[in-house]
Order: structure tokens, then sequence, then C-alpha cells
């Protein structure tokens, strides 16, 4: 069939050329994506892959040039983008971000149907949803716990909140990523359970820094300790998370919070006495006041 590629060059300078494409009749949604960083063109990519006809756009057309290597269409505009699928999938900077690119478009989005996956507020995502739903709108909020190198990878999967049926319009297009997880019809609840599981990864890239750091201060080898003991140790430790931490402040009793919380403190003040910023201590603080409330009052 007859299709006009739009190529954009190094220098921004358009041309237009007609070209035969073959391709077999596809029966999968027509997906565009809008944002084309990091995660962006690992989504882009990965629907591409499973075989769905992207189209893709970013405000800098450069970013596109792998994928349209692959056969993506390069909308010239936000826009033409959304027209042309079935469903858009926006991957921005922030929330402002979002809002300067779909705003403006105002009335020409009512029919058509937006997962947003970029990271923001449970209130951003909430007012989206609003917004969306007072223009005709069919939203979907995401929230991508992957990495781009594991998008579409096993152990991959996303979050999403809104209507359950948009979900399940959208849902064979996001198994490109990986698994999707409906988590409510509040649409501010996918960015709640990112912020909570990213909270805690960082709590643990904040306790590895802490030991690190310990371990540097004292002239150690950081490569083994860290390959050899540090990750081992922490592998180790994931199944007993349920039995220290839960939305009670309850710690089991075969764990001793009591004797817990005099490790703490003496973590604490070793970390002091190497001459470490107070900075690097702080998840031993939120422990320790877990520990000290869950300890039997003497």
């Amino acid at each position: 069939m007859k299709s006009v590629l739009v190529l954009v060059d190094a220098i921004g300078n358009r041309r237009r050329m007609s070209a035969e494409l073959t391709s077999l009749e596809s029966d999968q949604p027509r997906v565009a994506v809008l944002g084309l960083g990091a995660m962006g063109q690992a989504l882009a990519g990965a629907l591409l892959s499973a075989g769905h006809p992207t189209t893709v756009w970013n405000r800098s057309a450069d970013k596109a040039t792998m994928l349209t290597a692959r056969g993506a269409p390069l909308a010239e505009t936000a826009s033409a983008a959304i027209a042309d699928s079935d469903v858009a999938i926006v991957c921005l900077l922030d929330d402002a971000a979002v809002r300067a690119v779909l705003e403006p478009l105002g009335s020409e989005l009512r029919g058509t149907t937006i997962v947003n996956v970029t990271n923001g507020l449970p209130a951003h995502a909430r007012a989206q949803e609003g917004w969306m739903r007072a223009r005709g709108v069919d939203y979907v909020h995401g929230g991508i716990m992957a990495v781009p190198p594991t998008i579409g990878q096993l152990g991959a999967f996303i979050l999403c909140s809104g209507a359950t049926d948009v979900f399940r319009r959208v849902e064979p297009a996001l198994a490109a990523f990986g698994r999707s997880i409906h988590v409510g019809e509040d649409a501010g609840l996918a960015s709640l359970y990112d912020m909570a599981l990213l909270g805690g990864m960082y709590g643990m890239f904040a306790g590895a820094q802490q030991a690190i750091a310990m371990v540097a201060s004292g002239d150690g080898e950081i490569d083994p300790f860290m390959s050899d003991l540090l990750l081992p140790w922490m592998e180790q430790m994931l199944p007993f998370v349920p039995m220290n931490v839960n939305a009670r402040g309850e710690v089991a009793p075969e764990f001793n919070p009591q004797m817990q919380a005099v490790a703490l403190e003496n973590m604490i003040e070793a970390t002091r006495a190497q001459g470490l910023s107070d900075g690097l201590i702080g998840h031993l603080h939120v422990c320790l006041d877990l520990m000290r409330n869950a300890a039997p009052v003497a």
C-alpha cells in the first residue's frame, strides 16, 4: 500500500517521499508514544517488538531515529500522534510537561484514550483524570515499575488506576511492557503505589549507601564487600521484611525489638564515630523509632 513517510534530518528540514510498504494487517491496537526519553524509547521499542503499529512523537525529533529505523512513523505534532492511535501513552518528564503538551489540544482530544505513565503525585493523576473526563477523554494513570532495559522482561510490571473498563481496553497494549495491575478506580492510586514502591527501593539504596560509606571510611575494599557480603546479605533478609514492617508498627516478638533498638543505636553511634554525615542515617532513625515503639514497656 502507498504510504508517505516524513523524514526529519539532523538540521530539522523535512522532506516527503513516497514509498511502497508491504505489511501484514495487524489486529493489534494502534499505539502512540509521546515522549522519547530513555523510558519512552523503551516503551515504543517494546510495542514495535510486540507487533503494535506504533507512532512516536517527541519535541526533539532526533530521539526518534532508532524507532523510525524500525518502521515507527514520527508524527509532526502530539495531536497528530494521538489522532493516529487507538491509545496514546504519555511518558514525559513531569506533570507540568504533560499539561504543557496536552492542555493546548483541548477539544481535539475528545473521543481519544490516554494512558499517562509520567511520574507524579496522586493529586496530579486525579487532576489529570478530571480534566480529561471533562473533555470526553478515556483516561488511565500508570506507574512503571521497571527501568528502561527491563521493559518487556520478566519482573517488569505497570500499576494502573482509573475506570476498570478503560483499563481492560488498553491492557493488550500495556502487555508489551510487562504485567499490568489495576489497583483501583481512583486515578491517584497508581501514583500512590508507585511512590510507595519507589520509597522502598530508595530506602534500600540509602541503606546500601550507608553501608558502603562505613566500609570506605575504614579503608575497606568496596567491590568485594558489595558483591560477596552486602548484596547476598540483603537478598537473604528480604523474606523477613513482612515480619518487621507493617501498617500497625508491630514487630514479631521473635525479632526482639528491644534488642534491635540497642543495635540501631550502636549503628548510629558507629556511623558518627567514623566521621560520616547524619544524612546517611535517616533510615536508621526510622527503624529505631519503630523498634522503640514496638518494644515492651519495662
